[in-house]
């Protein structure tokens, strides 16, 4: 076999070292590796973590060197306010209220984690027009709530609470009326999301019918089947379960007229928002037999602390409620498993650490989404700038123009209602021209707040 003297000379330098070897002599992991970024301004972060977060999101701040302050009860809102100003960062669950009085409190607070679902106890465009993205789980305890509404179905159906009651006080009442398999029955979900969707192929594995009402048209799993109306769902269904958001057009959605709507002897099971059920209205037709039971995990108002009571000084209806003894109450545990703990913990801290170390704000609830690729570790003289400002014209021509003497490699903007967001990284500037660069970016009529990265 001969060979082509041209191409294999084309293919080696003319020492001989072919492509390959120069290659492997430039370490590809160190091309390959990002760079690790660190705040120019404010090295030493300070997070506070409420409502007895999972300690697997105290260690991922910790083992960044962060100072961290946990708690294991939520803050009122005076409370907060009197401790929220030295902090970069805050972590809570579904009890804290962060109002616009705590974020006007907040001078140096960078970033907001709710390790949860819901985000309705943060106040989102406050904290959007204070430069404040807001992070949460949206679907880390999906199939923790699935179960618990398959648990909730089943004993329902069986009387199960009652059976249980009546034998803790010395009663034995072995009867079969009004028990029911559940194989057969028909589920309606209202919101076929994450957990809706999930839950719809553990009751299909019970034999259970499964039909779903949700604002858009959304790609069944199984044998699940979209209904055109809220109506229909509660008409044909045995078991109504919620798993909505709570915004102004879902708050009181199921009242008295929907109600009236479900069949005889059916159950509506809540564990998605407190105000989603018009309660005094459910008490009323569990009261006239209209309906044979209820499970509900979730309140208009719940206490702020574990050991708390729940009586009628926190709801006005919370003695009627309690005295039904075809109603599961529990104490919004819907998400609270282990497995779903430790996953909510992992996901947003791991979403406020790369915001902090990158300026990532991916799956932020109320800022714009933006990116960009990672700084390789050979690239030492390489600044990331994070500029938050209002979303007004002329602000990007004020930004080019303070960068315009330096190299940009990259940069992306975005904007979402009245806040937008740059990401740059720029090359080539030098340690005494940062403090002015920085001036003069955070100096501009629309800056809200402006970080360096380095």
């Amino acid at each position: 076999m001969s060979y082509n003297h041209a191409t294999v000379a084309a293919s080696t330098s003319p020492s001989g070292i072919t492509i390959h070897d120069r290659l492997r002599n430039t370490h590809l992991d160190d091309i390959r590796r990002p760079r690790v970024l660190h705040p120019l301004e404010n090295e030493g972060l300070r997070f506070l973590i409420l409502e007895n977060i999972s300690q697997d999101a105290v260690a991922q701040f910790r083992g960044q060197g962060w100072h961290v302050d946990h708690l294991t009860k939520a803050l009122n809102e005076d409370e907060l306010v009197a401790r929220i100003g030295t902090y970069h960062a805050i972590g809570i669950r579904s009890k804290t209220k962060i109002t616009k009085r705590v974020l006007q409190a907040a001078s140096k607070l960078l970033v907001i984690g709710c390790f949860c679902i819901g985000t309705n106890q943060v106040d989102l465009k406050a904290a959007a027009r204070a430069g404040i993205p807001v992070f949460n789980s949206p679907f880390s305890n999906s199939r923790s709530v699935a179960e618990l509404v398959m648990a909730e179905v089943i004993a329902l159906s069986r009387q199960l609470f009652e059976r249980s009651w009546e034998l803790r006080t010395g009663v034995w009442n072995k009867q079969s009326k009004g028990c029911w398999e559940v194989r057969g029955k028909t589920l309606g979900i209202v919101g076929y999301g994450h957990i809706g969707a999930q839950l719809s192929v553990l009751a299909e594995a019970f034999g259970i019918r499964v039909i779903f009402y949700d604002v858009v048209n959304i790609m069944p799993l199984g044998s699940a089947r979209q209904v055109d109306s809220l109506d229909t769902l509660l008409a044909e269904s045995d078991f109504v379960t919620l798993h909505v958001p709570e915004l102004e057009e879902t708050i009181n959605m199921i009242g008295a007229e929907q109600l009236s709507k479900m069949k005889q002897g059916s159950y509506l099971i809540n564990n998605a928002r407190g105000r989603v059920v018009d309660i005094p209205a459910l008490i009323s037709s569990l009261q006239s037999k209209h309906l044979a039971g209820a499970a509900i995990d979730v309140f208009p108002t719940e206490p702020g602390s574990n050991g708390a009571a729940f009586d009628d000084t926190v709801n006005s209806w919370a003695s009627v409620l309690r005295a039904l003894p075809n109603v599961i109450l529990t104490p919004h545990i819907g998400g609270s498993t282990e497995e779903a703990q430790k996953m909510i913990g992992e996901e947003v801290s791991a979403a406020l650490t790369r915001y902090l170390l990158s300026g990532s704000t991916i799956a932020s609830v109320n800022f714009p989404e933006v990116d960009l690729r990672a700084i390789p570790a050979d690239a030492t003289n390489t600044i990331r700038i994070c500029h938050v400002h209002k979303n007004q014209p002329g602000v990007l021509k004020q930004v080019n123009e303070a960068l315009s003497p330096y190299n940009v490699e990259k940069q992306y903007s975005d904007s979402k209602g009245e806040v937008a967001y740059l990401l740059a990284d720029i090359t080539d500037v030098g340690a005494s021209d940062l403090p002015r660069l920085k001036d003069r970016i955070s100096s501009t009529e629309a800056n809200i707040i402006t970080r360096f990265l380095a």
